[in-house]
C-alpha cells in the first residue's frame, strides 16, 4: 500500500524532515499513479507527519526538541491512562500477551546489540508491540488509536539515536522494570515507571537531535 510505504520512509528518515514532496517524484518513485500519491498524502497529513502549504505542494513535517517534547508529554497522559485501565482490566490473557511481547522484544535488543542488519526495524516492531500489549485492556479505543499514530512520530525521532552509544542508558532494563510493575498490578509504580521511560527517552533523543539539527545550520 503506498500510504504504509511512503509512511515508512518519512518515519525511517529516507524523507528528510522539512523535505519538498513533489507528486511527480513520489509517482515514480512508487510506481503508482498520481491521484493515488495525493490520497496517501492527505492521509498522512491527517496523521501530522506531512503538511501541506497552499500552492506550495507538500511538505514533510520538520523535526524538533520541541516537537518531541510535545508528543512525549501526550503519550505520558494516554499511555499511563491506558495502562492503569490495563492492570485493572487484566487477565491471564492480558498477562500472556506481555511477557511474549516482552521476549521478543528481548530477542530484538540482542540483534540490535550485536549490529546485526534490519535490527533497528525489528527493535522498533517489537517495542510497539510491546507497548500495545501493556495497553491492550485499555477500555477506550480512541486512546489506542492516538497512541498508535503517536507511535509513528516517536519513532521518527528514535531512529535517529537507537544506536547511538554517547549517553548511557539500560533500555532492556527499563522495560524488564515496566513488565514487572505492570504484572504486579501496582497502578501506582507501574504509571511512574512508564512515565520516566517516556521522558527518559524523550531526553536523550532531543539531546541528541539538537546537536544533529546545530551542526547542520
Amino acid at each position: 500500500m503506498t500510504f504504509n510505504a511512503l509512511r515508512d520512509d518519512i518515519v525511517n528518515g529516507e524523507l528528510e524532515p522539512g523535505s519538498r514532496l513533489a507528486v511527480e517524484h513520489l509517482r515514480k518513485r512508487y510506481g503508482v499513479g498520481s491521484s493515488t500519491i495525493r490520497e496517501a498524502l492527505s492521509l498522512l497529513i491527517a496523521d501530522a507527519l506531512v503538511t501541506a502549504e497552499g500552492q506550495r505542494g507538500f511538505t514533510v513535517k520538520p523535526m524538533s526538541s520541541a516537537d518531541l517534547r510535545d508528543i512525549s508529554n501526550l503519550r505520558v497522559l494516554l499511555e499511563t491512562k491506558a495502562l492503569a485501565e490495563s492492570i485493572e482490566n487484566g487477565d491471564d490473557d492480558w498477562e500472556a500477551g506481555i511477557v511474549a511481547a516482552f521476549h521478543r522484544l528481548s530477542k530484538a535488543q540482542e540483534r540490535l546489540d550485536a549490529s546485526e542488519e534490519g535490527a533497528a526495524v525489528e527493535w522498533e516492531n517489537r517495542n510497539r508491540e510491546f507497548h500495545d500489549a501493556l495497553n491492550a485492556n485499555s477500555e477506550s479505543q480512541w486512546i489506542r488509536y492516538m497512541l498508535d499514530m503517536l507511535h509513528h512520530h516517536s519513532e521518527r525521532y528514535r531512529r535517529r539515536a537507537l544506536t547511538d552509544t554517547s549517553v548511557p542508558r539500560d533500555v532492556h532494563a527499563e522495560h524488564t522494570l515496566l513488565m514487572e510493575t505492570a504484572l504486579a498490578r501496582d497502578v501506582d509504580v507501574a504509571c511512574q515507571v512508564v512515565t520516566d521511560h517516556i521522558q527518559r527517552t524523550s531526553a536523550v533523543i532531543g539531546a541528541i537531535t539538537d546537536e544533529e539539527l546545530a551542526a547542520a545550520e
